[in-house]
C-alpha cells in the first residue's frame, strides 16, 4: 500500500496561518486608509481639543507598541509570535502623523509649502517616515517643523524597535536550536 499524495497537515497549516497574516495586515491597512480619509476634520475645533487629541492618539500608539514589544521579547523562540503585529502598528501611526500635518496646514496654511489636500499630507508622512525627503512639499512653520522633528524621532524609535525584536528573534531561534541539540553556543 503507498502513502496518499499530498501536503502534509503541517504543511498546509503555514500556509494558511502565512495567508492569514496577508489578509489581516491588508485589512489593517485598508481600515486604516478609510480612517485616514472620512474622518472628518472640523476647523472649528479649538486647537487645544485638537492637540489633546493628538497627544491622546501617540499615547495610544506607544501603549500598543510597547506592549507588543513586551508580547515580542516574551514570546523568546515561539514561532507563533511574529513581528508583523509591530508592523501593523505602523499604520496607526502614519495616520496619526498625516491627519495632524493636515490639520496643521488647513488651521494655518503657512506652515507647509504645497500641502494641500489629505493625499499630501499622507505622502508627507510616508516620505517623512522613510527619511527621503523630497523637498517638494516641506514644513516651513516652525509648528509644522516641530512636529516633523517630533515625527522623524517616534518612527527612528518604533523602526529601531522594530530592528532589534526581528534581529533578536532570529538570534534567539537558532541558539535555542543548538541548545536543543546539545551543542555550545
Amino acid at each position: 500500500m503507498s502513502q496518499p499524495e499530498g501536503p502534509p497537515a503541517a504543511v498546509a497549516k503555514p500556509r494558511f496561518h502565512v495567508l492569514r497574516k496577508v489578509v489581516q495586515n491588508g485589512l489593517t491597512l485598508v481600515g486604516a486608509v478609510l480612517f485616514y480619509y472620512f474622518v472628518p476634520i472640523g476647523s472649528d475645533d479649538h486647537p487645544v481639543w485638537r492637540w489633546a487629541l493628538f497627544v491622546v492618539g501617540l499615547g495610544t500608539l506607544i501603549f500598543l507598541i510597547v506592549q507588543q514589544l513586551r508580547k515580542q521579547l516574551a514570546a523568546g523562540p515561539d514561532p507563533g509570535v511574529r513581528v508583523h503585529t509591530l508592523i501593523t502598528l505602523l499604520y496607526p501611526v502614519v495616520v496619526l502623523f498625516a491627519l495632524t500635518y493636515y490639520v496643521i496646514q488647513t488651521t494655518d496654511p503657512t506652515q507647509f509649502t504645497d500641502l494641500k489636500t489629505r493625499t499630501d499630507a499622507l505622502y508627507y508622512t510616508v516620505i517623512t517616515l522613510g527619511t527621503v525627503g523630497y523637498g517638494d512639499v516641506h514644513a516651513v512653520g516652525q509648528v509644522a517643523r516641530v512636529v516633523s522633528m517630533f515625527q522623524v524621532a517616534f518612527d527612528l524609535v518604533v523602526i529601531g524597535a522594530l530592528i532589534a525584536v526581528a534581529t533578536s528573534r532570529f538570534q534567539v531561534v537558532p541558539r535555542e536550536a543548538r541548545r536543543a541539540r546539545g551543542e555550545k553556543s
